[in-house]
């Protein structure tokens, strides 16, 4: 059995989506013949160059039916077809000569983007040419991101495809007629990319990966594609959307497009399926139409030390891009530089937090392996793949088990560079940071969420707000930058509190502790403690018919309404203008007006 792993459009594109590559290691490592194509990368390569794009202005309607910034766009036609090219390459690494000429804002068009040099010289110096051209090419990439979804296809994002469509589907409908329309450009393009591979390849099976919302137009647009030309190749659907939003599901129309889809860690039921052994968490439909869940709550699965090392074997000349779309470095760090994804450890070693979907099993399961081996594949990865960043994807990377990775870093005398996520806790001592900077930690992101003592005990963080500043001081005098996941919106959290949360955020920006933080707004999901049990925090479900598509965000009342809107620009504002090391001396409640 010959299977082809897919990761549809469209994921980040500056590295692969760790997904196929860690299926692929595994199924290689049992004598499967399996194969991957990263078909969001392969999409944007082939869709932004001179010749393509001469195709879509070619097709623009006329210029008086425009909005303003496309007809400056299409004012300026020959300036971005003949420029294309060179920002693919530059932004690729295939022309770094390209630097200074880029990083002149004078070089390029005025437009909605057009960031102000008192910004640029701020988050780039005045010498910082390679990143300030990144940046700047990315925003010539989002004015055409732009022009095709107002001109081309309405669902394009550069990102995440057809996200707005899929984000709250509780009925497939919407989709389904969706995916009746004819085939716009990218659907051509996106399908024509997807024959050449499969013709290639010629799998017996096809996977789909669908980690997000803006995957799944995408997986289905190919899957429909190989049911209407090669009705004989079974087809099979996992990831975290399917994770969390279609265990609920009752619409059996979803299989007319697919054959199986399966849940939590996929490696076990896709090697059930391939070896036509007895399924696990696999949910398919059969002649009398009707859904057929095996096993679906089985919590049986391949050790995490028998995994196999990820591959990127079929990925790694794919021409991947740096982005920099925002200046805020964390998110610099997730979309600029190719990174090796490497997991320390299965699930989450707290696994309490009451926002979390940590009632999963791919979540909750805890599991480490040795660290000889864990270093191992690190250094099959660098063989393989010539790069010596990592990115560690655990949910949250347990200290006891970096201090094990930093000193069998040392001991190898490697020379890496990694970061990943964890949670601001007392054991990330001065010593601890250190260790992890002199192996190679260049960053840490984690949720300090609501800085309030008394949410993080209602959110059972397991910190307090005097821990999490105390590592974020070990993390940043260590010389690790340190970026805080925030939180607003939580159950019962007053005006009060939110505004005091963000007086804790600018002293530690004040302070130097933090160099990073980002704001997102609290959700209710049915596989998070909060979710199972809203009383638990302080809020009531708002009775709602579950769909028969997509079901995971619960509506919920509190007795402590705020508006939320309000209070989100004012967080935003305040956090922008701390990470630029400006109005610290602005009072908080200052934002708010």
């Amino acid at each position: 059995m010959k299977i082809l792993l897919v990761t549809p459009p469209l994921t980040q594109l500056n590295t692969s989506y760790p997904a196929t590559c860690q299926l692929v290691g595994f199924l290689k490592s049992q004598n499967i013949d399996a194969g991957q194509m990263d078909l969001s990368i392969e999409l944007v390569n082939a869709l932004f160059t001179k010749r393509k794009l001469n195709e879509i202005f070619d097709s623009l309607p006329p210029i008086n039916k425009l909005s303003k910034q496309a007809k400056i766009i299409t004012q300026q036609r020959d300036f971005y077809t003949n420029t294309i090219e060179s920002v693919m390459r530059y932004i690729g690494g295939n022309d770094s000569s390209l630097a200074v000429r880029f990083s002149n804002p004078d070089f390029w068009p005025v437009t909605k983007r057009t960031p102000n040099e008192e910004d640029l010289e701020w988050a780039f110096g005045l010498i910082g040419n390679h990143d300030k051209a990144t940046h700047l090419c990315t925003l010539f990439l989002r004015d055409l991101c732009d022009l095709i979804k107002e001109c081309i296809n309405p669902h394009f994002e550069l990102i995440r495809y057809a996200e707005s469509l899929c984000i709250r589907l509780p009925e497939f409908e919407p989709l389904h007629q969706e995916l009746q329309k004819e085939l716009n450009l990218i659907d051509r393009l996106m399908l024509d990319l997807f024959e050449r591979k499969f013709n290639y390849s010629k799998p017996e099976f096809v996977g789909f990966t669908v980690p997000f919302p803006g995957n799944l137009y995408a997986a289905l647009r190919c899957a429909q594609w190989l049911k209407a030309n090669h009705p004989d190749v079974k087809i099979c659907m996992g990831g975290g959307y399917v994770n969390t939003e279609l265990r609920q599901l009752s619409e059996t129309r979803l299989f007319d497009y697919i054959d199986f889809l399966t849940f939590d860690d996929g490696e076990l039921p896709l090697l059930q399926i391939l070896n036509k052994g007895e399924m696990i968490r696999t949910m398919y439909r059969n002649e009398e139409n009707e859904l057929i869940k095996v096993n679906l709550n089985s919590q049986k699965n391949i050790a995490f030390k028998d995994l196999g090392t990820p591959t990127y074997k079929g990925l790694v000349r794919n021409n991947y891009i740096n982005l920099i779309e925002l200046t805020n470095p964390m998110h610099a760090l997730w979309s600029n530089g190719r990174w090796n994804k490497l997991t320390l450890a299965h699930g989450c070693y707290w696994a309490g937090c009451s926002f979390c979907d940590c009632n999963l099993d791919y979540i909750n399961r805890y599991e480490t392996a040795a660290i000889q081996l864990i270093v191992d594949r690190m250094e099959a990865m660098i063989e393989e793949t010539g790069v010596t960043g990592f990115h560690l994807v655990d949910e949250a990377a347990p200290p006891a088990v970096l201090r094990q990775l930093a000193e069998e870093i040392l001991k190898r005398k490697l020379t890496v560079s990694y970061w990943g996520n964890v949670r601001f806790e007392k054991a990330f001592t001065p010593e601890l940071c250190y260790l992890m900077a002199q192996s190679g930690c260049i960053a840490i992101s984690g949720g300090l969420e609501v800085a309030s003592d008394r949410i993080l005990q209602l959110i059972n963080k397991g910190i307090t707000i005097d821990t999490a500043s105390e590592s974020m001081k070990n993390f940043t005098q260590a010389g690790i930058m340190t970026h805080a996941y925030l939180m607003y919106g939580f159950p019962t959290e007053t005006a009060k509190e939110t505004i005091a949360s963000l007086e804790v955020v600018r002293s530690l920006f004040e302070k130097g502790w933090l160099q990073s933080a980002f704001w997102h707004r609290y959700a209710m999901t049915m596989h998070s403690p909060s979710g199972m049990k809203p009383e638990s925090v302080g809020a009531k479900h708002i009775p709602t018919p579950l769909g028969t598509f997509a079901n995971n965000e619960i509506p919920f009342t509190t007795d402590h309404e705020i508006d939320l809107d309000f209070y989100a620009k004012g967080l935003q504002l305040a956090t922008y203008n701390y990470m630029q090391g400006v109005g610290y001396d602005v009072a908080v409640k200052e934002w708010f007006k």
